[in-house]
C-alpha cells in the first residue's frame, strides 16, 4: 500500500522553521571561548533533522545544504574545528537561506539550483584550508525559474555508502518508530543510533579565522524563556488554525444564544421561574469556562515575535557600526495568535527605526557622557483586557523643532500651541521623514503611517513619548483578544452602547452640588476628585438622550493616560458580548471599537475608551487655549 507523502508536508515545514528557529537562538546566544556540548548538540540536531526529514520527502535543495552544514558542525563538534565569529556569521546566513527553501518547496515555486550551488560552496571552504567563506547574496526565495539537474550530479554529496549512513535518531518528528526493512535501505530509520556523517574532506579550519571578527552586540534575553520544543511536544498537539477558529466562532455564536435566552427567562413567569434561572445561571458558568479555555488556545506567548530580534538587532547594528545591548521583558506574556501573526512587521520596523535614527553612534554618545553601548528594550505587558508592547531606547529622541519644520513645509495643520503628544504623531503621517539623509536602512518617508495603519486595523493604537537627549518610547496598545469581553451595557436615548468592563471604576447619579465648571469644563466632584465629563450623546450624535447631568448616570472611566465621566441614561447590565469588526462591513468610526449583537437581535456599539480618553485631552487643551 503506497502512503501519499504530501500529507506530512505541512508538518514538516512548520518543524523545520522550529529548527531554524533553534539553531539561530542557539547561535546567538552561544560563548563562543568555550561553547557548551549541549549547545553544539542543539544546533547539530536541528541540521540532522532538517537533512533527514528533506530526504524523506525529496526535498533534495534542504538535502543538499543541510548535508555539508552536518559536515561542519560535526568537525566542531568533535573539536577538530573552532567556532569562530566569522563561522557564526556564515552559519547564520545559511540558516536565511534554509528558510527561503523551504518556503519555495511550501510555495511549489522552482529552485535556483545555481545558488544552492554557491551556498554550499561557501560552507564547503570551511571544511578546507582555503579561508573562510565567501558571502553569497540571499534570494530570500524569489528565485528565477531555472531547470532543475539530478540530486547529486553537481555537488556529489549523495553516494549511496554516506546515504545508507544518515540514519536520525530522532525519527525527525515525523513518524513513530519503524523496524528497519530491506525494502527501504534509503529511508532513515526512526530509534537508529547515530553515525558519523563527517565529509572526508580536510578538517583543517579556514586560515584567517582568527582575524578580529565585528563587535557582537549583546543580548540580553527574557529570563522566563518559553519550554524547549522537546519538552512540550510529548504534551501538545498541532491542530490547524482554522478549527481553532471555528470553535471560537462557535462560542461567540454560544454566547449570543445565551444572551437570548437571558432574555427570554426574565420574562417567563410561574412556578418553574425559579428553576429556569437557575438553569440560565449555570448555562452561563459553562459558557464562560467553555469561553476561558477556547481562547487560551490561541492564546500564545509574545516571545514567538520578540526572538526574531536579537538576530535583527545584531545584523542591524553591526551593519550600522553602533553597539547595541537588547533587552526584552515580559516575553511570557501571552496575546491572541491573530495578533501575533500581524505584529511581526510594526515591531519590526520600530525596531530598525530605533537602531538607524534614535541610537546614536558610539563615539557621540561618550561625547554626551552616555555609555559607548546603547540600549533598546522590548518590554510587553498586560494591564487589564490590553496588551501594552513597548519599544524603548536611550537614543538622541525625536527632534521637536525639526519634525514642526517638516510639518510646515508640507502644509500639515496644527493647532496654536501643539503638545508633545500631537507633534510625535506627525511622524506617523504618510511620506513623511525628517531624516537627512535616506538610507537602506530607513528614511524614506513610508513605514510608520502604514504601521499606524496596520495597528489601528487590529483595533490598537500606537502611542509616542520622547526626551530629547534620553530616548524615545513607542508603545502599541492592543486588546487581549479579538472575540469576545467583558462589558457593561448602557443606554442613550434609543440606542445602546457596550462599556469594556476593564475601563470602569463606578458609576454615579450626580446631585447639582457635586456639578462644577472649571474653565468652560463641567466637572464631576467625587471624593477631593474633578472627573471631566463627556456626555456620550454629543459624541455619538445621539437624538432623544437625557441633557441634564443630575437626571443623567456618570460612568467613571480610567485609561492609561486619563479619567473622566462619560454621561448615559440608563444602565442595562454587566454581560460578555462578541466582538464584530465594523471596519470589515461598514468603516471605522472613531470612538467605537467594534459592534455585537445583543440577546433580542439588536446590535450595540463597542466604545473605545482609549479613543475617548484621546478626545478628553485634546477637548481640554482647546478650551485651555481659548
Amino acid at each position: 500500500m503506497s502512503i501519499d507523502m504530501s500529507q506530512f508536508h505541512a508538518t514538516f515545514f512548520e518543524e523545520g522553521h522550529e529548527h531554524l528557529d533553534e539553531m539561530e537562538r542557539v547561535l546567538m546566544a552561544i560563548d563562543l571561548s568555550a561553547p557548551q556540548a549541549e549547545d553544539l548538540d542543539t544546533i547539530f540536531r536541528a541540521a540532522h533533522s532538517i537533512k533527514g526529514g528533506s530526504g524523506i520527502f525529496g526535498f533534495d535543495a534542504l538535502t543538499t545544504v543541510t548535508h555539508v552544514m552536518e559536515n561542519i558542525l560535526e568537525q566542531v563538534r568533535s573539536g577538530s574545528m573552532s567556532l569562530t565569529q566569522p563561522l557564526v556569521d556564515c552559519l547564520l546566513g545559511t540558516s536565511d537561506h534554509l528558510r527561503a527553501i523551504l518556503e519555495s518547496y511550501r510555495n511549489q515555486s522552482e529552485i535556483n539550483w545555481t545558488e544552492i550551488g554557491d551556498i554550499t560552496h561557501s560552507l564547503e571552504v570551511w571544511l578546507t584550508a582555503e579561508g573562510p567563506a565567501p558571502q553569497v547574496e540571499q534570494g530570500y526565495g524569489f528565485f528565477e525559474p531555472l531547470q532543475q539537474p539530478g540530486r547529486d550530479d553537481s555537488y556529489g554529496f549523495f553516494d549511496q555508502d554516506e546515504s545508507e549512513q544518515a540514519g536520525s535518531d530522532d525519527g525527525f518528528g515525523f513518524f513513530e518508530p519503524l523496524p528497519a526493512t530491506a525494502e527501504l535501505p534509503e529511508v532513515p530509520v526512526a530509534g537508529a543510533a547515530p553515525t558519523d556523517v563527517a565529509a572526508t574532506s580536510s578538517p583543517a579550519q579556514p586560515s584567517n579565522t582568527t582575524e578580529t571578527a565585528p563587535a557582537k552586540p549583546v543580548v540580553r534575553p527574557d529570563s522566563s524563556q518559553p519550554a524547549q520544543r522537546s519538552e512540550r511536544e510529548a504534551s501538545s498537539i498541532r491542530v490547524d488554525i482554522v478549527k481553532v477558529d471555528q470553535l471560537v466562532n462557535m462560542v461567540g455564536e454560544l454566547v449570543i444564544t445565551q444572551s437570548m435566552l437571558n432574555l427570554i427567562g426574565s420574562e417567563v413567569q410561574g412556578p418553574e421561574t425559579e428553576r429556569l434561572h437557575a438553569a440560565l445561571v449555570e448555562l452561563e458558568r459553562n459558557t464562560r469556562e467553555l469561553q476561558e479555555s477556547i481562547m487560551s488556545i490561541r492564546m500564545l506567548p509574545i516571545s514567538f515575535v520578540f526572538n526574531r530580534f536579537p538576530r535583527v538587532v545584531r545584523d542591524l547594528s553591526s551593519k550600522l557600526h553602533k553597539r547595541v545591548e537588547l533587552v526584552v521583558e515580559g516575553g511570557q506574556t501571552e496575546i491572541d495568535k491573530g495578533l501575533i501573526e500581524r505584529l511581526a512587521d510594526p515591531l519590526t520596523h520600530l525596531v530598525r527605526n530605533s537602531l538607524d535614527h534614535g541610537i546614536e553612534q558610539p563615539e557621540e554618545r561618550l561625547r554626551k557622557g552616555k555609555p559607548e553601548c546603547g540600549r533598546l528594550t522590548l518590554r510587553a505587558e498586560q494591564k487589564g483586557g490590553n496588551i501594552l508592547i513597548s519599544v524603548i531606547d536611550d537614543g538622541a529622541g525625536l527632534n521637536r523643532e525639526r519634525i514642526l519644520q517638516k510639518a510646515a513645509e508640507k502644509s500639515i495643520e496644527l493647532p496654536e500651541h501643539p503638545t508633545d503628544s500631537q507633534v510625535w504623531q506627525l511622524i506617523m503621517a504618510p511620506g513623511f521623514s525628517t531624516a537627512a539623509e535616506v538610507t537602506d536602512v530607513s528614511g524614506r518617508g513610508v513605514g510608520m503611517d502604514v504601521v499606524k495603519r496596520n495597528i489601528e486595523h487590529m483595533g490598537g493604537r500606537i502611542e509616542i513619548e520622547s526626551r530629547t537627549g534620553e530616548g524615545a518610547k513607542f508603545q502599541i496598545r492592543l486588546p487581549l483578544t479579538l472575540a469576545i469581553l467583558d462589558g457593561m451595557s448602557v443606554a442613550v436615548g434609543e440606542q445602546h452602547f457596550i462599556i469594556p468592563l476593564v475601563n470602569i471604576i463606578e458609576s454615579v447619579q450626580p446631585s447639582p452640588e457635586q456639578i462644577k465648571q472649571i474653565k468652560k469644563q463641567e466637572m464631576l466632584e467625587l471624593r477631593d476628585a474633578y472627573w471631566p465629563i463627556v456626555p456620550l450623546y454629543q459624541v455619538m450624535q445621539v437624538e432623544g438622550a437625557r441633557t441634564a447631568i443630575s437626571e443623567a448616570i456618570l460612568v467613571l472611566i480610567e485609561t492609561s493616560k486619563t479619567r473622566f465621566a462619560l454621561m448615559v441614561d440608563d444602565l442595562i447590565g454587566q454581560q460578555q458580548v462578541v466582538i464584530k469588526s465594523l471596519e470589515q462591513h461598514y468603516r471605522r468610526v472613531p470612538g467605537i471599537a467594534g459592534a455585537t449583537i445583543m440577546g433580542d437581535g439588536s446590535v450595540a456599539l463597542i466604545l473605545d475608551a482609549e479613543s475617548l480618553a484621546q478626545r478628553v485631552d485634546e477637548s481640554l487643551m482647546m478650551k485651555e487655549t481659548v
